[in-house]
């Protein structure tokens, strides 16, 4: 017998910035819980053109990669500041700081993280990426 989940990640999994209070800048739908993974999590991240998230993080265990599907926009990974392109992949260890700013048209993003830790394990550094 085959096991698999079958959901739509625009549709079927919430939107999580309203209760951030980032609706309209930020669209992130965490389809970790939705789609019923064991050993990894995948995201949903929209941000509006122009905008940057106002904090950096990183994770106790999980590493991370973030695909841009659509739009352009700029990560800084610790101290370091790179343009990103659609279809850039960028792997991140958990130690590494990491945020990202939209370009023009904003940004679409999926993000892949393993392994699976639930929800306490990202650390937030507010005010890290200030010019």
């Amino acid at each position: 017998m085959s096991d698999y989940t079958h959901i739509n990640l625009k549709e079927d999994v919430d939107d999580q910035a309203p209760n951030f209070g980032l609706a309209g800048d930020i669209e992130a739908r965490m389809a970790r819980v939705p789609l019923g993974m064991e050993n990894a999590g995948l995201s949903y991240l929209r941000l509006a053109p122009g905008f940057r998230i106002p904090w950096g993080h990183t994770h106790k265990q999980q590493e991370e990669v973030y695909v841009l599907v659509s739009g352009s926009a700029r990560i800084k990974v610790d101290d370091e500041i790179r343009e990103l392109r659609k279809w850039d992949a960028v792997r991140l260890h958990r130690d590494t700081i990491r945020s990202f700013e939209a370009g023009d048209e904003g940004a679409e993003f999926i993000a892949i993280g393993a392994p699976n830790t639930g929800p306490g394990d990202a650390e937030l550094i507010q005010g890290w990426w200030s010019d």
